[in-house]
């Protein structure tokens, strides 16, 4: 059975963050401005939010000694990514609270549940079909028609665990580039949205049952990875009101304590559709650290930590801007910028689509 806060955590508590990259790292810094300290868990030595936090313990996901010596650290464990190992998840749950929950964390490390769970309640998505064999890829592309795209259930983000299935795409080939070497899988057939943006929604939700949307950006890719988010969208306030609502419905049904990040896709017809969630800060929500009253970071720490939820007014309009590889070789032109807040997550190598840090360029609202 799994363990919650009873009350809010002091100043001086332990808040554990399984995972120890720069949402980790952003959110450790939010801690400690709230009088946390942060433990932070993974497998990699030197990890970017292990250089901002108190504690820190390097061990594998699957290291039981490790985890219950963590557990026994901690007030309150969260995590930085959502495909944590569901073993771990479990054994954690059972010594002590985590937040977002296991219902949450269930939902959400899965495309095929998280828009099975949209569906039940009435929540708008992509068409999509379940496939598990190569047989059933046939048929459910006749079925769904062309183009589409098939991805696989877990694991996948920027773009990685997906190809896109055109008029002339060999269907065999196509399974060999999500699930090589497997006769079996479970994966998704999507199909192709006719949309006008992408925009996305990060929802905090507290012990108490009080709910905080950040207003909906827009976002922009590039080679699948997030390039820029521009706040606000620019989408009518009907689409806003709508998207805001939807956020706030699906945390309030999935009964989060947290924080999570909603995209949506805003069709030609001007339709929303669920495109994916994650049960944690989202790099869309980096422009609330330079914009709002209250950061996601902050928002999020409070949520897991049992605390009224922080005012998410937005003081100014923003542009955000991810720093990919070498474009972290911008920053002293980023900061000749005055308007311009640079955000460097400490990573020791720069590499083609890694993120290296961020930028917000202010627009002060009148």
């Amino acid at each position: 059975m799994s363990k919650s806060l009873s009350a809010p955590l002091a100043p001086g508590s332990i808040i554990g963050i399984l995972g120890g990259g720069q949402l980790g790292r952003m959110a450790a810094s939010a801690a400690a401005e709230l009088g946390y300290h942060c433990h932070i868990y993974c497998p990699e030595a030197d990890s970017p939010a292990s250089e901002v936090s108190k504690y820190s313990t390097t061990a594998a996901y699957d290291d039981e000694k490790a985890l219950a010596a963590f557990a026994e650290h901690v007030d309150v464990v969260t995590y930085e990514f959502e495909n944590v190992p569901a073993k771990t998840a479990a054994f954690l749950i059972d010594r002590i609270p985590v937040n977002p929950g296991p219902k949450v964390l269930h939902i959400c490390q899965n495309r095929l549940r998280e828009k099975d769970f949209c569906n039940s309640i009435n929540v708008p998505t992509t068409r999509y079909m379940e496939v598990t064999n190569p047989e059933s890829l046939d048929r459910v592309v006749r079925d769904m028609g062309r183009p589409c795209i098939l991805k696989t259930t877990e694991m996948g983000y920027d773009g990685k665990g997906q190809t896109f299935i055109s008029a002339d795409t060999d269907l065999a080939d196509a399974w060999n580039a999500v699930a090589p070497n497997m006769d079996q899988a479970e994966l998704v057939v999507e199909a192709l949205v006719d949309f006008r943006m992408e925009i996305s929604v990060i929802v905090a939700r507290s012990i108490q049952g009080d709910c905080q949307a950040y207003i909906p950006v827009e976002n922009r890719h590039k080679n699948h990875i997030l390039d820029q988010t521009i706040v606000p969208a620019r989408i009518s306030q009907k689409i806003s009101d709508r998207a805001e609502a939807l956020a706030r419905h699906m945390a309030e049904e999935m009964e989060l304590i947290g924080m999570m990040a909603v995209e949506m896709f805003v069709t030609t017809d001007d339709e929303i559709l669920i495109n994916e969630m994650a049960p944690r800060p989202h790099n869309s929500g980096h422009w609330s650290m330079d914009a709002c009253v209250t950061s996601q970071f902050e928002q999020f720490m409070r949520s897991i930590a049992g605390l009224n939820l922080g005012s998410v007014f937005r003081h100014s309009d923003a542009v955000m801007t991810n720093l990919l590889g070498d474009d972290v070789e911008k920053w002293e032109e980023i900061l000749s910028d005055p308007a311009s807040k640079l955000h460097l997550y400490g990573k020791d190598k720069a590499k083609p689509g890694r993120k290296m840090g961020h930028y917000t360029r202010i627009i002060p609202r009148n």
